[in-house]
């Protein structure tokens, strides 16, 4: 049975299940849906817990021991088992006879990143369903993140105007534990619950900030408006421009190999697992893959360079302006413009 990690605590008051399947991208609600299973269990007297991944050291024996240790004088138990970086693989059968091993007494938990359709569709995870719940932990787009942010913030007993919102929306796109942290400050700094643009930038504008691997991310995913919000902050925080153009190069060679692959008719699932790519950050090179083709990663490659030598050679130049031109390469046709860069002398059309 599928259930959103807003119902999932009306789920848990009506009873618990014998196990649990907590899989998505976003690691706040995949962190709170954990923790408000296992305090649930704790009230039904599961004292005992034990955590497990599912990677090349495991030892299914202590797993199934754990499993078989309920005596007359032993507490009822929660096993944990995280999902590694390489997926499921050989442990999918083990899990299956581990779900046959369940009782009343014992309650599994499985979390892990955001399944495909062919994976929750998997013999092992119709066999934690069978049993209890899926709770799919995504991340919210850009049209549900206000009202998540609003719900978030009254939950925190905050009235927070339209502004306010928007501001927390365009700080804490795609980052959710910045924004339950951020609440939490908010909430010690105001407890008159009332939340005004001019509170929170006094509050907040100081610490927040942006990493490389966010700009990343959200090239990847062709957001072009966030991907400059990103670059506007992390040039006025100073960041050196090689650590950017570097991150940048390593994942445009990432996209071309797996773009050349795909050519090849290498499966993408194949691909990924060969070049050990992330589970997480799988979704985005799709997204970024069906945009544009092989030869459009690799004309891109050479812009990068042409950039690159750019700034390692006119120490005085204003390449910031041309970095935000290059990110915008990566994004959807309707929000690429201009239409042709210029460095130095040279120019590539798109």
């Amino acid at each position: 049975m599928r259930t959103y990690p807003e119902q999932l605590q009306q789920k848990l008051n009506q009873g618990l299940h014998r196990s649990y399947l907590i899989c998505g991208d976003e690691p706040l609600l995949k962190l709170e849906s954990q923790q408000a299973i296992i305090q649930a269990a704790k009230a039904q007297g599961f004292l005992e817990r034990h955590a497990f991944t599912l990677d090349a050291s495991l030892d299914w024996q202590q797993v199934y021991d754990c499993a078989n240790a309920l005596s007359l004088f032993a507490q009822r138990q929660i096993i944990e088992l995280q999902i590694g970086d390489k997926g499921i693989g050989k442990h999918s059968q083990a899990l299956i006879e581990l779900c046959h091993m369940l009782h009343d007494d014992l309650i599994l938990i499985v979390s892990g990143e955001r399944l495909n359709k062919q994976q929750e569709n998997s013999k092992w995870a119709k066999a934690i369903m069978a049993q209890g719940l899926f709770v799919p932990c995504l991340t919210p787009d850009s049209q549900r993140l206000p009202r998540f942010v609003q719900q978030r913030c009254q939950q925190v007993g905050f009235k927070a105007d339209t502004a306010s919102i928007q501001l927390l929306c365009q700080w804490h796109e795609g980052n959710l534990l910045a924004l339950s942290q951020s609440l939490e400050k908010l909430s010690l700094l105001y407890p008159d619950g009332l939340l005004t643009l001019p509170r929170l930038e006094e509050a907040l504008s100081r610490h927040h900030h942006y990493t490389p691997f966010q700009l990343v991310d959200s090239l990847l995913a062709g957001q072009g408006k966030r991907s400059l919000r990103i670059l506007e902050q992390l040039e006025a925080e100073g960041v050196e421009l090689t650590i950017l153009l570097r991150t940048l190069q390593k994942e445009l060679a990432q996209l071309i190999t797996l773009s050349q692959a795909m050519a090849q008719g290498e499966a993408m699932n194949q691909s990924f697992n060969r070049l050990q790519i992330w589970q997480n950050k799988r979704p985005l090179y799709q997204q970024a893959l069906s945009r544009f083709s092989a030869e459009y990663w690799r004309q891109t490659w050479h812009q990068l360079a042409m950039l690159e030598i750019q700034v390692k050679q006119d120490f005085d130049g204003q390449h910031w302006p041309m970095l935000k031109q290059f990110c915008l390469r990566w994004c959807p046709p309707h929000v690429n413009q201009p239409h042709s860069l210029t460095f130095g002398h040279m120019q590539t059309a798109q």
